[in-house]
């Protein structure tokens, strides 16, 4: 069921988007060489803690997944491209590490994700996260009323079909507010004017994610972790976002 908030709740969801933007902020600082992935996931907990704040994962067990999460954050490095369970790997120079986090404050959920690389960057993977940028950029620009779901889907398509890259459509953005993921499915390709009308009181997950060499990807022996199926490396941007009367509200916006 697709929900339309008011403003004053989407005025309420403004501390959980703000907690979010504030854990991702401050992973990644912590990203450097020599970090170990289990170090920001307890980092990430120990905020949720001070904060009083609920993780939207550790017990998130959907059809998708082997078991319960198990951890507050998703950590995926190098071909790893999505749902990234933490584990005992030491973060090396160079490496492209991606963090996704989502959080509930007072009720209200908020998620979002970035990417970045560990120490000395390879302009191929630079590349890849300014794509993924760009890409999340182009798709708020078009999130207003008067546009369709596939406006944004379409916007996201066109910034990676024109560096030559391949989309998955398999997962992409969703609804969010009472619980991590709602309807609408927001995916990263599609047809312009086509989809669900974009009315104000929408709060959806926009999420731009992107491998260098295909678009298939298959699940890591630990149940979760989504790698590319050819080894090549990706990259994942999202935002959280209110649609409006006028400009998008990115609720998780970072400095």
């Amino acid at each position: 069921m697709i929900e339309l908030r008011t403003p004053a709740e989407i005025d309420q969801m403004r501390p959980a988007g703000r907690f979010v933007a504030e854990v991702l902020t401050r992973l990644v600082a912590e990203v450097r060489p020599g970090v170990n992935l289990l170090d920001l996931d307890a980092l990430a907990h120990r905020m949720i803690r001070d904060r009083g704040a609920e993780s939207c994962y550790i017990d998130y067990h959907p059809s998708f997944g082997a078991s319960p999460f198990g951890k507050v954050l998703c950590a995926s490095v190098n071909d790893a491209v999505l749902h990234g369970l933490p584990r005992d790997y030491t973060v090396q120079d160079g490496d492209l590490v991606s963090l996704d986090f989502a959080a509930a404050v007072d009720g209200w959920v908020c998620d979002s994700a970035v990417s970045v690389v560990a120490g000395t960057p390879r302009a191929e993977d630079q590349r890849l996260i300014d794509l993924a940028s760009q890409a999340l950029r182009a798709a708020i620009d078009v999130a207003r009323p008067g546009n369709r779901i596939g406006d944004i889907s379409a916007a996201i398509g066109a910034v990676a079909t024109g560096a030559g890259l391949k989309v998955n459509t398999d997962f992409g953005g969703h609804g969010v507010g009472r619980t991590m993921h709602g309807d609408p499915h927001v995916p990263n390709n599609g047809r312009p004017g086509r989809g669900l009308p974009l009315k104000p009181g929408l709060v959806i997950a926009i999420e731009p994610w992107f491998c260098a060499g295909t678009d298939k990807i298959f699940t890591d022996p630990d149940g979760w972790t989504l790698r590319s199926l050819d080894g090549s490396r990706g990259a994942h941007m999202e935002h959280t976002i209110a649609i409006t009367d006028g400009d998008p509200i990115v609720l998780t916006a970072r400095g």
